[in-house]
Protein backbone atom coordinates (compact mmCIF):
# COMPACT_ATOMS: atom_id res chain seq x y z
CA UNK A 1 0.00 0.00 0.00
CA UNK A 2 2.90 2.27 0.82
CA UNK A 3 4.65 1.17 -2.22
CA UNK A 4 1.31 2.23 -4.06
CA UNK A 5 1.19 5.25 -1.98
CA UNK A 6 4.24 5.97 -3.47
CA UNK A 7 4.46 5.51 -7.12
CA UNK A 8 1.38 7.27 -7.70
CA UNK A 9 2.46 10.57 -5.68
CA UNK A 10 5.57 10.41 -8.02
CA UNK A 11 3.69 9.54 -10.77
CA UNK A 12 1.70 12.69 -9.70
CA UNK A 13 4.98 14.97 -9.84
CA UNK A 14 5.81 13.65 -13.35
CA UNK A 15 2.09 14.16 -14.96
CA UNK A 16 2.46 18.23 -13.43
CA UNK A 17 6.37 18.53 -14.37
CA UNK A 18 7.32 19.03 -11.13
CA UNK A 19 11.38 18.08 -11.47
CA UNK A 20 12.64 21.20 -10.71
CA UNK A 21 15.70 21.58 -8.55
CA UNK A 22 14.78 21.46 -4.70
CA UNK A 23 17.75 21.80 -3.90
CA UNK A 24 17.08 24.89 -1.71
CA UNK A 25 13.73 23.78 -0.66
CA UNK A 26 12.64 23.70 3.31
CA UNK A 27 11.44 19.85 3.56
CA UNK A 28 9.81 20.78 6.64
CA UNK A 29 7.23 22.69 5.18
CA UNK A 30 4.68 21.04 2.93
CA UNK A 31 4.72 23.03 -0.93
CA UNK A 32 2.27 23.49 -3.19
CA UNK A 33 3.96 20.76 -5.55
CA UNK A 34 3.66 17.94 -2.43
CA UNK A 35 0.33 18.31 -1.81
CA UNK A 36 -1.26 17.97 -5.51
CA UNK A 37 0.66 15.16 -6.19
CA UNK A 38 -1.03 13.87 -2.99
CA UNK A 39 -4.44 14.65 -4.26
CA UNK A 40 -3.05 13.21 -7.28
CA UNK A 41 -1.93 9.79 -5.88
CA UNK A 42 -5.58 9.87 -3.46
CA UNK A 43 -7.49 9.92 -6.52
CA UNK A 44 -5.69 8.08 -9.10
CA UNK A 45 -5.71 4.81 -6.67
CA UNK A 46 -9.14 5.74 -4.79
CA UNK A 47 -11.41 7.21 -7.50
CA UNK A 48 -14.77 8.72 -5.42
CA UNK A 49 -16.66 7.51 -8.03
CA UNK A 50 -15.53 3.89 -7.86
CA UNK A 51 -15.63 4.32 -4.06
CA UNK A 52 -19.50 5.82 -4.41
CA UNK A 53 -19.88 2.21 -6.48
CA UNK A 54 -18.83 0.06 -4.20
CA UNK A 55 -20.37 1.59 -1.17
CA UNK A 56 -23.91 2.01 -3.33
CA UNK A 57 -25.31 -0.77 -1.47
CA UNK A 58 -23.71 0.19 2.46
CA UNK A 59 -26.28 2.23 4.43
CA UNK A 60 -24.14 2.14 7.69
CA UNK A 61 -20.63 3.13 7.38
CA UNK A 62 -17.52 2.16 10.26
CA UNK A 63 -14.60 0.74 10.68
CA UNK A 64 -15.72 -2.28 9.04
CA UNK A 65 -16.29 -0.29 5.96
CA UNK A 66 -13.25 1.52 6.44
CA UNK A 67 -11.66 -2.30 6.56
CA UNK A 68 -13.40 -2.95 3.38
CA UNK A 69 -12.76 0.05 1.31
CA UNK A 70 -8.63 -0.82 2.21
CA UNK A 71 -8.52 -4.35 1.69
CA UNK A 72 -10.56 -3.60 -1.75
CA UNK A 73 -8.49 -0.69 -3.43
CA UNK A 74 -5.35 -1.48 -1.33
CA UNK A 75 -4.83 1.70 -0.14
CA UNK A 76 -4.24 3.45 3.74
CA UNK A 77 -6.79 3.63 6.18
CA UNK A 78 -5.83 7.75 6.41
CA UNK A 79 -6.25 7.67 2.17
CA UNK A 80 -9.44 6.11 2.64
CA UNK A 81 -10.96 8.31 5.47
CA UNK A 82 -10.03 11.31 3.33
CA UNK A 83 -12.15 9.56 0.82
CA UNK A 84 -15.21 8.63 2.45
CA UNK A 85 -15.00 12.20 3.49
CA UNK A 86 -15.01 13.71 0.38
CA UNK A 87 -17.43 11.07 -0.84
CA UNK A 88 -20.20 12.56 2.33
CA UNK A 89 -20.27 9.08 3.75
CA UNK A 90 -18.28 10.41 7.60
CA UNK A 91 -17.78 13.50 8.85
CA UNK A 92 -14.60 14.97 9.95
CA UNK A 93 -14.58 14.32 13.09
CA UNK A 94 -15.16 10.40 11.98
CA UNK A 95 -12.23 11.08 9.19
CA UNK A 96 -9.96 12.63 12.37
CA UNK A 97 -10.60 9.57 14.53
CA UNK A 98 -9.93 6.95 11.60
CA UNK A 99 -6.41 8.85 10.65
CA UNK A 100 -4.57 7.23 13.58
CA UNK A 101 -5.71 3.84 12.61
CA UNK A 102 -3.16 1.49 10.72
CA UNK A 103 -3.69 -1.36 8.21
CA UNK A 104 -2.67 -3.76 10.25
CA UNK A 105 -4.94 -3.01 12.58
CA UNK A 106 -7.89 -3.26 10.53
CA UNK A 107 -6.30 -6.24 8.73
CA UNK A 108 -6.31 -8.20 12.67
CA UNK A 109 -9.55 -7.11 13.39
CA UNK A 110 -11.78 -7.61 10.64
CA UNK A 111 -10.03 -11.20 10.03
CA UNK A 112 -7.54 -10.57 6.85
CA UNK A 113 -4.54 -10.52 8.21
CA UNK A 114 -3.33 -13.69 6.34
CA UNK A 115 -4.46 -11.63 2.77
CA UNK A 116 -2.19 -8.61 4.60
CA UNK A 117 1.13 -10.99 5.33
CA UNK A 118 0.73 -12.16 1.50
CA UNK A 119 0.78 -8.67 0.10
CA UNK A 120 3.45 -7.51 2.81
CA UNK A 121 5.77 -10.75 1.31
CA UNK A 122 4.44 -9.71 -2.02
CA UNK A 123 5.56 -6.29 -1.97
CA UNK A 124 9.30 -7.54 -0.43
CA UNK A 125 9.73 -9.62 -3.68
CA UNK A 126 12.54 -8.18 -6.54
CA UNK A 127 10.56 -7.65 -9.66
CA UNK A 128 12.51 -6.46 -13.25
CA UNK A 129 10.15 -4.23 -15.24
CA UNK A 130 8.60 -6.86 -17.44
CA UNK A 131 9.21 -5.12 -20.66
CA UNK A 132 13.21 -4.88 -19.81
CA UNK A 133 12.94 -8.44 -19.12
CA UNK A 134 11.44 -9.41 -21.97
CA UNK A 135 13.71 -7.29 -24.38
CA UNK A 136 17.15 -9.10 -22.14
CA UNK A 137 15.02 -12.62 -22.46
CA UNK A 138 15.34 -11.78 -26.26
CA UNK A 139 18.85 -10.87 -26.20
CA UNK A 140 19.56 -14.36 -24.35
CA UNK A 141 17.64 -16.10 -27.21
CA UNK A 142 19.93 -13.82 -30.13
CA UNK A 143 23.16 -14.70 -28.14
CA UNK A 144 24.15 -11.50 -27.17
CA UNK A 145 22.71 -11.67 -23.10
CA UNK A 146 24.16 -13.51 -21.13
CA UNK A 147 22.05 -15.34 -18.18
CA UNK A 148 24.20 -13.55 -15.97
CA UNK A 149 22.06 -10.04 -16.94
CA UNK A 150 19.09 -12.21 -16.51
CA UNK A 151 19.71 -13.15 -13.23
CA UNK A 152 21.28 -9.56 -12.22
CA UNK A 153 18.03 -8.40 -13.29
CA UNK A 154 16.00 -11.32 -11.39
CA UNK A 155 17.78 -11.22 -8.25
CA UNK A 156 18.48 -15.03 -9.04
CA UNK A 157 21.79 -16.54 -9.90
CA UNK A 158 23.08 -17.44 -13.26
CA UNK A 159 22.79 -21.12 -13.30
CA UNK A 160 19.23 -20.73 -11.98
CA UNK A 161 18.59 -18.24 -14.62
CA UNK A 162 19.73 -20.83 -17.35
CA UNK A 163 17.97 -23.16 -15.93
CA UNK A 164 14.66 -21.43 -15.77
CA UNK A 165 15.65 -20.60 -19.42
CA UNK A 166 16.19 -23.97 -20.57
CA UNK A 167 13.01 -25.55 -19.28
CA UNK A 168 11.33 -22.93 -20.72
CA UNK A 169 12.82 -23.85 -24.18
CA UNK A 170 15.03 -21.20 -24.52
CA UNK A 171 18.23 -21.35 -25.60
CA UNK A 172 21.14 -18.79 -26.83
CA UNK A 173 21.88 -18.67 -30.79
CA UNK A 174 25.44 -19.99 -31.62
CA UNK A 175 26.05 -17.34 -34.76
CA UNK A 176 28.83 -18.90 -36.77
CA UNK A 177 31.65 -15.97 -36.68
CA UNK A 178 32.76 -16.44 -40.57
CA UNK A 179 36.21 -14.49 -40.59
CA UNK A 180 37.84 -16.92 -37.63
CA UNK A 181 38.20 -19.31 -40.03
CA UNK A 182 41.89 -19.49 -40.96
CA UNK A 183 40.45 -21.18 -44.55
CA UNK A 184 38.71 -17.81 -45.38
CA UNK A 185 42.08 -15.41 -44.73
CA UNK A 186 44.36 -14.16 -48.04
CA UNK A 187 47.46 -15.21 -48.89
CA UNK A 188 50.10 -12.73 -47.19
CA UNK A 189 51.25 -10.22 -49.52
CA UNK A 190 55.18 -8.70 -49.45
CA UNK A 191 58.18 -10.59 -48.30
CA UNK A 192 58.73 -11.06 -44.00
CA UNK A 193 61.67 -12.75 -43.33
CA UNK A 194 61.57 -13.89 -39.58
CA UNK A 195 65.33 -13.09 -39.32
CA UNK A 196 65.11 -9.31 -40.88
CA UNK A 197 65.91 -7.37 -38.07
CA UNK A 198 63.68 -4.52 -39.25
CA UNK A 199 60.73 -6.59 -38.23
CA UNK A 200 61.56 -6.41 -34.81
Amino acid sequence: MRQRSTLAHELGHVVFGDWADNTACDWSVPSPAESRANVFARHLLLPLEGLRAFLADMRVVNLATLSAVVQRFLVSPQIAAIALEQAGRIDADTKGEWMSITAPQLAVRFGWSDQYQALQADADQRRAPQRLLARAILGYAEGVVSAQTIATLRGTTPDSAAAELREAGIFPTRHPVSWADPGDLPEAQGECAVGDRRSR
